[in-house]
């Protein structure tokens, strides 16, 4: 497993779907998740902080998880099947680990509100994973210059993934 962090959350221009762009912590490569509004709006307000009146579903997971002792220890985007992506959490509690299976974008919308690390397969960001281009930004850029260059990508360019 690879430590991921997000490089970007947008709209594909072609499909009008969010996407989320993870990329590998201590390293290039990128991995698009198309995801649903829902999710990708959860999303974005805890990347900027933004509190609802009420909470919102990843919110009231987070105090679930909290009220019952439990920690999420991780978040794992372990494969691809058919366009849809998969993802693991890993609760702790006492001596105990839970594995849940889980949608990408509800894992990355609670390790945000828990603050909890994000990992992809290796594997999976092999076989799907964005290499940047050479006229693509060099890593030591700011993250502004990752996220013009990033919205500048066609969606096919991703490969794979026939949204």
């Amino acid at each position: 497993m690879v430590e991921v962090t997000i490089a970007h959350l947008g709209l594909d221009r072609t499909t009008n779907s969010p996407v989320v762009i993870l990329r590998e912590k201590d390293g290039s490569r990128v991995l698009p998740i198309w995801i649903g509004p829902a999710e990708a709006s959860a999303i974005a307000m805890e990347i900027q902080g933004v509190q609802a009146q009420r909470p919102l579903t990843h919110d009231l997971l987070k105090q679930i998880v909290t009220g019952l002792g439990g920690s999420l220890k991780k978040v794992s985007i372990t494969d691809v099947k058919e366009n849809t992506y998969f993802a693991e959490l890993l609760i702790a509690r006492d001596d105990h680990l839970f594995q849940v299976d889980a949608r990408p974008s509800d894992s990355i919308a609670l390790a945000l509100r828990l603050n909890a690390p994000m990992y992809a397969n290796d594997d999976l960001l092999n076989q799907t994973a964005v290499e940047p281009m050479e006229s693509g930004p060099d890593p030591s850029e700011s993250a502004e210059t990752l996220r013009q260059y990033l919205e500048k990508l066609d969606p096919e360019d991703f490969g794979k993934f026939n949204p």
